[in-house]
């Protein structure tokens, strides 16, 4: 070793003054992305559903029925409600703190974990407030109880003074929150009154006893300076001026509320409507306590269940043996549903939470569902032999179209002039096939041992593909990578693309996790939202997501995606006995074909992440890609200027 890197090694000491203990709200303030999501636009936003889901809960739990968002001059908002308010009094395990500051200052502190003061609740793990708190420059909370108005100021997590009481509120209460997100966090980044308008009008239909009032400095030209929201039909209402002056194939859509402690004596209901049309595509919006799951889960597994059963039930019923051949993505075809269900202490997947994990919630949705469901159908005879002829119809033209690419399959590999390295799979129909698009020739011999022959095929590439912005068309053409791909996929580039030419159900980018397999993984998705858009649109494209850690203790194997992982089950052990191994993966090539296997590959145990493109603002994404990956250095230095400060460690 040369002598001043040692000399370099000797210094630099690691000891018990290096290990960094973050307290109250500085872990949040340090990785703001594992609270909300991130630091852009989205997780903005994302600040105002968690203050508007506390004032949503005190809705739902029947003590407040007005609601008022307002977005001032400064970018600073205020949401208002005439609940409960939160209680001032101090502290019983803080006594000298009001229960506000704990609150505001403190993680998973908040009043719904026991479930007593609230039986189904959007805000759960206690984090909502508080890290809106610490990510906020100021933030002024004041409070109406007992007829006495009370205020503290916060400001980056830090009570800027005690809570003081400023005077009497004789017809007032409920609590009142104003914040300003700092822009040392957000930079650039502004609330768009577009964005929080829809937002807000949707939990408006969300809640039918709430009545939600706008109101913004901010003119857009385009969104309401000022407004009100209270929809007494619910989601029934929302579906009605979702589908306009669209054809319907029932008169009146499905729709329903049933609580779920009268057939299931357990707290919590479920609300959804739904109609089927031939005028658009169809879509789901689901909800969780008021929260948006655009995820999913499994409250929308237990409604998709029920229509799906219904359908095929009332099918047998008159006779079509056809309706056993209507399958869920026949359901989706054309079907335009929203549902909503409060349950008590749901479980989600990630603090944004996405999709829901709750197993009880497909049980009790679908029980609910079912029922009114077939005595809906036998009740609307001319609605439900519509839309049964409308399913029955899509299910054979999806069946027929599978038979056509199963021939055209069959002849493709004949025809087609597949690249050399392809390692392509058996299956002759494109249903259930995945290629996986992996760097280098040392992944691909790991990947290649441990896919499934049937199913998964493999696309090794040599080093890194062009950057396609802005690249001449005659670039595209001669660029061998870019050639192998489309000739693996079946398809044409840009306009020619065509989504149906596609000979793989899944198109899965697996990359090293350092920094050249993410530049390898942002050239791909450059491609793909570039040249083949409606891959992406139509779900087709994916993220692999292997570990980077293995922990064995014995005969027991963890694996982690990350250090945080890595260090909660060494905090909790993994059950085994002896010392626990760490091993860390430096690249896919790395790992054996098992690990590789049981951690990316087998779609019992893997976990993949789909590339999707924000529906609300689809713009911004192709202004972002032109940023990080356009021609000009300039936009890249300046967004790595705004973004650095948030990246602590490059592992390089």
């Amino acid at each position: 070793m040369p002598e001043d890197l040692l000399s370099g090694a000797q210094t630099a000491t690691y000891d018990a003054s290096s290990i960094e203990v973050l307290e109250g709200l500085e872990p949040v303030r340090k990785r703001p992305g594992m609270y909300i999501g991130g630091t852009d636009e989205r997780a903005l936003h994302h600040m105002v559903a968690e203050v508007l889901d506390n004032s949503m809960d005190e809705a739902v739990a029947g003590f407040a029925n007005r609601i008022e968002v307002e977005l001032h001059a400064d970018y600073a908002l205020t949401v208002r409600d005439n609940g409960r308010g939160i209680p001032v009094d101090p502290h019983p395990k803080f006594p000298g703190k009001s229960a506000l500051e704990v609150i505001l200052c403190t993680l998973h502190a908040g009043g719904k974990f026991s479930g007593k003061a609230y039986q189904t609740s959007g805000g759960l793990h206690g984090v909502g407030a508080s890290v809106v708190n610490a990510l906020s420059d100021s933030m002024v909370v004041q409070v109406a109880r007992d007829k006495l108005l009370y205020e503290q100021r916060f400001s980056r997590g830090l009570p800027l003074g005690p809570i003081q009481q400023i005077g009497a509120a004789p017809n007032r209460r409920g609590t009142t929150v104003t914040f300003h997100a700092d822009e040392e966090i957000f930079g650039h980044h502004r609330f768009k009154p577009a964005r929080l308008f829809k937002s807000i009008r949707s939990k408006a239909y969300l809640f039918s006893g709430v009545e939600i009032r706008w109101k913004s400095a901010i003119d857009d030209g385009e969104t309401p300076t000022e407004a009100t929201f209270h929809f007494p039909g619910g989601l029934a209402d929302y579906l009605k001026e979702t589908l306009g002056k669209a054809s319907t194939y029932a008169e009146q859509p499905f729709a329903g509320t049933v609580d779920f402690t009268e057939k299931f004596n357990t707290p919590g209901k479920v609300e959804w409507a739904i109609n089927w049309t031939p005028s658009r595509d169809g879509f789901i919006q689901s909800y969780c306590n008021t929260v948006p799951t655009p995820e999913g889960g499994t409250h929308e597994a237990g409604f998709w269940s029920a229509i799906l059963k219904g359908i095929r039930a009332y099918g047998e019923l008159i006779s079509n043996k056809k309706a056993a051949q209507i399958t869920r993505d026949d359901l989706l075809t054309g079907g335009c549903a929203l549902v909503s269900c409060f349950i008590r202490e749901p479980e989600f997947v990630g603090q944004t939470k996405d999709r829901l994990a709750t197993v009880e919630a497909q049980r009790l949705v679908e029980g609910a569902v079912r029922d009114h469901f077939d005595n809906w159908l036998a009740a609307d005879t001319k609605s439900a032999g519509a839309i049964l002829d409308f399913l029955v119809l899509r299910a054979e033209e999806r069946i027929r179209r599978r038979q056509e690419k199963e021939t055209q399959r069959k002849t493709a590999t004949k025809k087609l002039r597949l690249p050399g390295k392809l390692v392509d799979c058996s299956a002759t129909s494109r249903e259930g096939t995945e290629l996986f698009i992996v760097e280098g020739d040392s992944a691909g011999g790991s990947a290649k041992m441990a896919r499934d022959r049937k199913t998964q095929a493999l696309l090794p590439l040599r080093g890194k593909i062009l950057n396609v912005l802005g690249a001449a068309s005659s670039k595209l053409g001669s660029n061998q990578e870019i050639s192998d791909l489309t000739q693996a996929l079946g398809v044409g580039l840009g306009t020619r693309f065509n989504v149906d030419d596609l000979r793989y159900d899944k198109i899965i980018i697996m990359t090293d996790a350092d920094v050249d397999g993410a530049h390898i993984a942002a050239l791909l998705m450059t491609f793909f939202f570039t040249q083949m858009r409606p891959m992406i649109d139509t779900g087709h494209l994916y993220l692999a997501c292997p570990p980077l850690y293995r922990l064995t203790q014995g005969a027991k194997r963890v694996y982690c995606l990350d250090e945080a992982e890595r260090d909660e089950w060494l905090a909790k052990g993994l059950g085994g006995k002896g010392k626990i191994d760490v091993s860390r993966f430096k690249g896919l090539g790395e790992m054996d074909a098992k690990d590789l296997k049981d951690t990316t590959m087998n779609p019992e145990t893997r976990k993949l992440i789909r590339v999707t493109i924000d529906e609300d603002e689809p713009g911004e994404t192709g202004d972002l890609v032109e940023r990080l990956m356009g021609k000009k250095p300039e936009l890249r230095f300046q967004y790595i200027q705004e973004n650095a400060r948030f990246v602590e460690e490059l592992d390089v």
